[in-house]
């Protein structure tokens, strides 16, 4: 088939091959602090909130999802309003040929056609590529909180990376 590889708005019908990819990750590494492998319907509910400043989207090869990644609420309160977390995942037998890149490339510059004024990425460590990612993308990297996190018996370090997008 080989199709041209295309970034989409994902919709609830990719939740499954979406959770597909997560559950992978929450199995077998330490990049999500998941411990539990979740459904296709708290994927879709999870889903459910995306809009402009919020959005989810795939990147679709060949018919099959290899990647997702979107913009959450970073915090509740109403000043950080125009905050968003990013979160980028690919399979695991797709990572590499610059995808995470394109998907993270995509939703910023979607970002920057909307008031939202910076995205925030939380990257477990260590993982070179994600943080190459990101400050390929412009991302500052503002630190690392020691051993925040645990799974599998380890203590897990993250840094916390930024992106401005407006002025």
């Amino acid at each position: 088939m080989n199709t041209q590889p295309q970034i989409r708005q994902a919709s609830e019908n990719d939740s499954e091959a979406i959770v597909d990819i997560y559950n992978w990750y929450i199995e077998n590494t330490y990049y999500t602090f998941e411990e539990e492998s979740l459904t296709a319907e708290y994927m879709r509910e999870q889903m459910a909130g995306a809009d402009a400043l919020a959005p989810w989207f795939v990147l679709e090869e060949d018919g099959e999802i290899s990647g997702f990644c979107y913009a959450g609420i970073w915090k509740s309160r109403a000043a950080y309003k125009y905050s968003r977390e990013t979160t980028v995942y690919l399979r695991h037998d797709r990572i590499g040929g610059g995808r995470g890149y394109r998907l993270m490339e995509h939703l910023v510059n979607e970002l920057r056609a909307t008031p939202i004024h910076l995205l925030i990425a939380g990257i477990a460590l260590p993982n070179d590529a994600s943080i190459a990612v990101h400050e390929k993308l412009g991302f500052s990297n503002l630190g690392t909180f020691n051993e925040v996190g645990s799974k599998f018996g380890k203590f897990i370090d993250v840094a916390y990376l930024q992106l401005v997008l407006t002025d």
